[in-house]
């Protein structure tokens, strides 16, 4: 079987306002590419309906009890891995929740390891490893939208009944298998040919970013516009525990570090027992009862 021919693929083809990017001064490269970039979130906007049906999507699952899955290679998979990552710390999820797999393993998060996207069988064997079931959500990423490893992945959590995304970065790709939602933010030819690292890269950050911190919010971690879930695992997310109890409650640092305590560091159960005059326990009964929902478990009677 001979290499598949991916010159018609719009992230393969060369960008005819950067041919000559070679014969540029310093500042003129960096405004190339500044101006390409600008051309990513409009791209990403056209997609705004799909990415939110997406947040729905992933939202049943988490409600069911299921996971989101991140599948892709090289800087896709990357980007999924590290859009995973920042869950835990940020919204306070448990490990799992949001996970991100590469083609390659975890030894290609560092460095690439060749081949290992064109796996078809190892995309699925991934798939049936992580045991994923109809409760889950799995969400491939290929930026050209070929990349064997993804699509294997995507057609077997199909066959396992889990909902399935597709993040592609062109529009003339085709998939193997049904999938629930396709989001294509089409970011057109890359600053470098193929270099998709560059505007398909952002334009993958920008709608994972969206689509976990969208079902975050629908799943009560944000207070407003503070992630109240956060876990205060470093010295920086500390003080931002302790700057959201005293920006909503007008405590001093003192007597929020107190608070706090009380509270066993939970940022979301130390507003309600202020705010609603509580003990530890009667604040975690209450929010319990409002699935973890703050503003619900303030305002309940």
């Amino acid at each position: 079987m001979g290499i598949p021919n991916r010159s018609k693929l719009l992230t393969e083809r060369q960008n005819p306002r950067t041919r000559d990017i070679d014969t540029k001064g310093t500042l003129e490269i960096v405004d190339i590419i500044n101006r390409e970039d600008k051309l990513v979130p409009t791209a990403v906007a056209r997609e705004r309906k799909q990415i939110a049906r997406a947040i729905d999507m992933v939202v049943d699952s988490f409600r069911k009890g299921g996971r989101l899955f991140y599948v892709g290679a090289g800087t896709s998979g990357r980007l999924g891995i590290l859009d995973a990552s920042e869950m835990p710390p940020t919204f306070g999820t448990p490990p799992g929740l949001v996970r991100g797999l590469i083609a390659g393993g975890k030894k290609a998060v560092f460095r690439s390891v060749e081949g290992a996207e064109d796996k078809l069988l190892e995309g699925a064997r991934v798939i049936r490893l992580c045991k994923v079931s109809p409760k889950d959500t799995v969400m491939g990423i290929a930026a050209g939208g070929t990349t064997p490893y993804v699509k294997a992945a995507l057609a077997e959590a199909h066959r396992q009944g889990a909902k399935t995304i597709f993040l592609a970065c062109v529009s003339n790709t085709r998939l193997d298998s049904p999938v629930d939602i396709v989001i294509r933010p089409v970011t057109g030819p890359e600053v470098i040919t193929g270099s998709t690292r560059m505007k398909a890269g952002t334009a993958t950050k920008l709608v994972l970013n969206t689509i976990t911190t969208g079902a975050m919010i629908k799943m009560g971690r944000v207070y407003g516009n503070l992630m109240i879930d956060l876990l205060a695992t470093n010295n920086k997310l500390a003080d931002r525990a302790e700057r959201i109890v005293m920006e909503v409650t007008g405590l001093a640092r003192g007597a929020t570090r107190d608070l706090l305590k009380k509270a066993h560091g939970q940022v979301k159960t130390a507003l309600l027992m202020h705010l609603q005059k509580l003990d530890y326990k009667a604040a975690r009964k209450r929010l319990l009862l409002h699935e973890g929902f703050l503003r619900k478990a303030l305002n309940a009677d």
